[in-house]
C-alpha cells in the first residue's frame, strides 16, 4: 500500500499457458478499481515493489542483459534506472540477483558485487556510489582470482547476437590456449552475467576457462527472447551454446581439444542433449537433469505446469513430440564420459532421471558415475558451503580424469 494509503502497487501478468511471461508492475485503488499496469513497455520482468515516500513513485528491480537494476516507476508509466551493479547472495554460480532497500530521502542501499568479488551493502545516493563494506576482503584480498570477460558471440541458427561471459585462470597468459568447461545455466528462464561465482573461480583456479552462456530461452533480453523456447527446448538454444564455444576458440582462450561441458537443472538437460548431438566434448556433468519428459513431467513436484505450458499436451496426447526432447533419445548416440549429479530429495527433477540416465550409460559401456547427496534437495544441493565445494571437486575431479589424450570420437 502506498505510505499515503490511496492505491496499491502489485506485479503480474495475463497467463497466455506460456513458459514465460513479464511480470509486471500495477497500481489499483485500494478498493481495487481502476488497475492499470505501469512498465508495460520496459519489456522485462520487474520485482520487489517499493513505494516512494511520497507515493508519487514506485521503485522496482529488474534485470537486463544478464545485470541486475533498481528503477523508479512513475504513475504516469515513465522508467528511471537509478541503480546498478547489484548481485545475489546465492554465488556457486553467476546468476543475476540481489535486494535492495529505499530510504524517505530516495537513498538505495543494495547488495552490490562484482566478477570477482561477492556482495556488499552499497548506498546509492543521486549519482553518489559507496561501499559501506567489505565483508570478504580478509580472504579474498590474499587470492589472485580469474578474471572474467564479456564475449561477442553470434548464433549459427540465425545470426542472434547471444552474451557470453568467459572466466580465465588466474595466471592466464594473453594467447595461450587453455582447457575451456562451458557451465550452462539452469531455469532454463534464467540468466548469467558478469557476477561473483564460486563454481567458476574454482575451476578457473585449476587451469580451466570457464565459458557462462545466455542462449535464448534466457531472460533479462525480453519476453520475445525469452520464448524463443517455448514448445522447443532443447532446440536451438543448442546452437547458442556451440557458438558460444566456437567463439571461445575463434578469440584464441580455448584448447578445441580439450573442452568439457556441465550445467544443473535446465542446464543439465542441455549437458545430456549436447553429448548426445556431438562429441566435440571430453568429459561432461549433468547436474540434476531431466532426462525423459514423459516420466519427468508426471514426477516432478509441478505436474500441473509442466505439460500445460511447456508442452501444451500431455504425454498420452503427444508421446512423439515429448520423446523428441527428452536426451534419452539421443542417449545411444553418447560417447562422452559423463558423471551424473543429483541430491536425494530433489522433488523438482526426481532422482529416478538422474538413475535412469546413470543407468543408461551404463548398458552402453559409456563411462559414467552416479553422485547422489543425501539429504539435498533441488535449490539445496550446494546450499551449503562444504557441499558447494564437494560438488565443484567431484565435476573437476571427474575432468581431471580425462584432461589427456584424444576425446571420444565417432
Amino acid at each position: 500500500m502506498s505510505p499515503d494509503g490511496r492505491l496499491v502497487a502489485y506485479t503480474g501478468y495475463d497467463d497466455r499457458e506460456r513458459g514465460y511471461e513479464n511480470s509486471v508492475l500495477y497500481v489499483m485503488n485500494v478498493d481495487g478499481s481502476n488497475a492499470r499496469p505501469l512498465t508495460s513497455s520496459l519489456d522485462r520482468s520487474v520485482a520487489r515493489p517499493i513505494w516512494a515516500a511520497d507515493s508519487r513513485s514506485v521503485y522496482v528491480e529488474y534485470d537486463d542483459r544478464g545485470e541486475t537494476k533498481v528503477a523508479r516507476i512513475g504513475l504516469d508509466g515513465s522508467v528511471r534506472t537509478v541503480a546498478e551493479g547489484m548481485s545475489g547472495a546465492d554465488f556457486d554460480r553467476p546468476y543475476t540477483g540481489g535486494s535492495f532497500s529505499v530510504g524517505r530521502d530516495g537513498a538505495i542501499a543494495l547488495s552490490g558485487g562484482s566478477a570477482t568479488r561477492p556482495p556488499d551493502v552499497v548506498l546509492v545516493r543521486g549519482g553518489a556510489r559507496r561501499q559501506l563494506t567489505r565483508l570478504n576482503a580478509e580472504l579474498l584480498d590474499s587470492k589472485r582470482l580469474g578474471e572474467v570477460r564479456h564475449i561477442a558471440v553470434t548464433s549459427s541458427a540465425d545470426q542472434r547476437p547471444i552474451d557470453a561471459w568467459i572466466t580465465l585462470p588466474p595466471d592466464y597468459a594473453a594467447g595461450r590456449r587453455v582447457p575451456l568447461i562451458l557451465e550452462i545455466h539452469g531455469g532454463p528462464y534464467a540468466a548469467y552475467g558478469p557476477h561473483f561465482s564460486t563454481d567458476d573461480q574454482l575451476y578457473a583456479a585449476a587451469g580451466y576457462a570457464v565459458l557462462s552462456v545466455n542462449p535464448r530461452g534466457s531472460t533479462s533480453y525480453g519476453e520475445a527472447f525469452a520464448n524463443l523456447i517455448q514448445h522447443a527446448y532443447p532446440g536451438q538454444d543448442y546452437d547458442d551454446l556451440m557458438s558460444a564455444v566456437d567463439a571461445a576458440i575463434a578469440q584464441g582462450f580455448a584448447d578445441p581439444e580439450r573442452l568439457y561441458v556441465t550445467g544443473g537443472s535446465g542446464g543439465g538437460v542441455l549437458t545430456a542433449w549436447i553429448v548426445g548431438k556431438t562429441n566435440r566434448f571430453r568429459a561432461a556433468a549433468t547436474q540434476k537433469p531431466v532426462i525423459d519428459w514423459s516420466s519427468f513431467v508426471l514426477t516432478a513436484d509441478g505436474p500441473a505446469f509442466f505439460s500445460r505450458y511447456w508442452f501444451g499436451h500431455y504425454p498420452w496426447e503427444d508421446p512423439q513430440g515429448f520423446w523428441a526432447r527428452s536426451p534419452l533419445s539421443l542417449v545411444g548416440n553418447v560417447q562422452t564420459p559423463t558423471l551424473v549429479v543429483v541430491g536425494s530429495e530433489d522433488y523438482r527433477t526426481p532422482v529416478s532421471e538422474a538413475e535412469q540416465y546413470y543407468t543408461a550409460l551404463q548398458l552402453r559401456g559409456v563411462p559414467t558415475a552416479l553422485v547422489k547427496v543425501p539429504g539435498a534437495s533441488h535449490g539445496g544441493i550446494a546450499s551449503r558451503p562444504s557441499q558447494s565445494g564437494a560438488k565443484a571437486g567431484a565435476i573437476l575431479a571427474w575432468f581431471e580424469r580425462y584432461r589427456n589424450g584424444a576425446p571420444p570420437r565417432p
